[in-house]
């Protein structure tokens, strides 16, 4: 019997990252396509007696459910912290802990958009932001970007000429896909325009403690007097992925939104993930771990465009050249695909995500994303090499 589904269906779907990592799931592959974290890094006897300690000591509040808020210690140690580190001035009342981030997004689809609405984005920007939205029959706008961020000129004119725009969405930090940084009066001009016209800005920071080379910047939310800036942020890159903790913070009243659309999806996070991380918190010196990942991703991103400065010679690729975060950003000649480029590099056993999908109108398909936190340096240095090969035969 054919079933009647609904018609927000009809726009979405598979994830061409999720997809492609099916395709290099086999261990001879090289892959450079998922934004994964080193898992050679994770905590994993601290937070085994993290988890040791909840039970022991708090084993049947740990099991139970709690507030859909999140725990009150574990909100005031995000608010504290982002206070410290980007200049906002949040409590524990205006943090909501979410589902990874990726739930903070399909939230705030929820909370803002009808049908026909206008979420206004990086070009290229993050391609689960770009599926989360669809799913609320929005459109979407470009606005253009360079090694600074989105060009303001620009996305001023989008809001002067495009009706219904409701959300921002950007990643100002080590972008994904593009491994970019946006400059401190960027920042400012943005929340300053978004005051003007109104519209929502969700500052999305996943990779912003991981900057391994020159000066943290203050955020966006930190130049916003309007109250019109939502911050997301996640334990998934600093700590471990596996959890799903994350965070969304705002005004007051947004947050209590959010708290009634979360109501209706999960009732709330993992009472018990939770309650690891505030203990892992307790005993554990996160700073120096954090450290250890920069260095880490340091290494292996320097060693990565070394590599690609060798074998794609100017005349073949231009990257990017990030200042921390997880990715670099290749483009091709306009002449050639990168989807045909990745068909040749699997059968050289390596593997990236095509640039494509990450624009929502433009797809511009001679581009791609490389990921290096998640390859030890010896498969970084063979990847790129398989990755030559295969462009030089095209």
């Amino acid at each position: 019997m054919a079933l009647t589904l609904a018609t927000r269906m009809s726009h979405l779907e598979a994830s061409e990252i999720r997809e492609i990592l099916k395709l290099t799931a086999r261990p001879e592959v090289i892959s450079f396509a998922g934004g994964l974290p080193a898992p050679e890094l994770f905590p994993i006897e601290e937070i085994k007696e993290a988890g040791r300690l909840v039970l022991e000591e708090a084993g049947a509040s740990a099991l139970q459910y709690t507030t859909t808020e999140g725990l009150a210690a574990l909100r005031a140690w995000i608010s504290e912290r982002m206070n410290r580190r980007v200049g906002t001035h949040y409590t524990a009342d205006q943090v909501l802990i979410t589902s990874g981030s990726q739930q903070a997004i399909d939230l705030s689809g929820k909370v803002f958009l009808d049908e026909g609405d206008v979420v206004v984005c990086e070009s290229p920007t993050y391609l689960a932001a770009i599926s989360a939205f669809k799913a609320y029959a929005c459109a979407f706008a470009e606005v253009e970007t360079d090694d600074d961020g989105m060009v303001m000129e620009d996305l001023e004119r989008v809001l002067k000429t495009t009706k219904n725009c409701r959300i921002i969405y950007t990643v100002p930090n080590f972008q994904n896909p593009t491994g970019r940084t946006w400059s401190t009066e960027r920042r400012k001009r943005l929340a300053e325009l978004a005051a003007e016209y109104q519209v929502a800005v969700l500052e999305d920071d996943p990779y912003g403690e991981l900057r391994f080379e020159g000066d943290f910047l203050p955020s966006v939310k930190s130049f916003d007097e309007a109250g019109v800036v939502l911050s997301l942020g996640t334990f998934s890159k600093i700590l471990c992925p596996g959890m799903r903790i994350a965070w969304i913070a705002g005004d007051a009243e947004l947050i209590r939104q959010y708290v009634l659309v979360k109501q209706g999806t999960d009732l709330q996070c993992n009472t018990m993930a939770q309650m690891e991380i505030v203990k892992y918190l307790e005993r554990n010196d996160i700073e120096a771990h954090i450290a250890r990942i920069r260095e880490t991703y340091k290494r292996r991103c320097h060693l990565m465009l070394k590599c690609l400065g060798e074998e794609l010679p100017g005349n073949m690729a231009t990257f990017t050249r990030p200042q921390g975060g997880l990715f670099v950003w290749v483009e091709l000649p306009p002449d050639i695909n990168a989807r045909d480029l990745l068909l040749k590099c699997l059968e050289q056993n390596v593997a990236f995500v095509p640039g494509g999908a990450f624009f929502p109108n433009s797809r511009k398909e001679n581009t791609f994303r490389m990921n290096f936190s998640n390859m030890p340096e010896e498969r970084i240095i063979e990847g790129v090499r398989r990755l030559g090969v295969a462009l030089r035969t095209m």
